[in-house]
């Protein structure tokens, strides 16, 4: 099953998450080789995604998010070999989850979000707490 939205209850149980302050949130994009617009307007999946990055990043901006990390897949070690093989993995910082939902509900970030849809073909989007660097991968 591939991945590209969320339903109403994922979104309801990502708000309900009581803790405050700062998110981030690991982007796993696996993209489509063509764009599928429903306006049936040609395009590749990596100009269509390009297109809902430079549309939304003002907006990520103004509400106080960036992207803190931005990395290219290369291997997958430990993992499905088939499959999840992702386009773009980055983490997107958040003041709070408010943030977020306010991007989400932000009249020009819907219009934009045509050209995400359009490009992905399956997708993670996962919420952390972000932890401070520890000295071993236990802590």
């Amino acid at each position: 099953m591939d991945h590209v939205g969320f339903s109403g209850e994922q979104f309801r149980g990502f708000r309900d998450v009581p803790r405050k302050g700062a998110i981030h949130m690991l982007n796993l994009v696996k993209l489509r080789e063509k764009a599928e617009y429903a306006d049936g307007r040609e395009a590749t999946g990596a100009e269509a995604y390009a297109a809902y990055g430079r549309e939304t990043a003002h907006i990520l901006e103004r509400l106080g998010g960036r992207i803190v990390w931005r990395g290219k897949m290369e291997f997958m070690l430990i993992g499905p070999q088939e499959g999840e093989n992702w386009d773009h993995c980055f983490i997107a910082e958040y003041p709070d989850a408010d943030a977020f939902v306010s991007m989400i509900k932000d009249p020009e970030y819907r219009a934009a979000m045509e050209h995400r849809q359009a490009a992905v073909l399956d997708s993670r989007l996962i919420r952390m707490e972000p932890l401070p660097v520890g000295e071993d991968f236990g802590g």
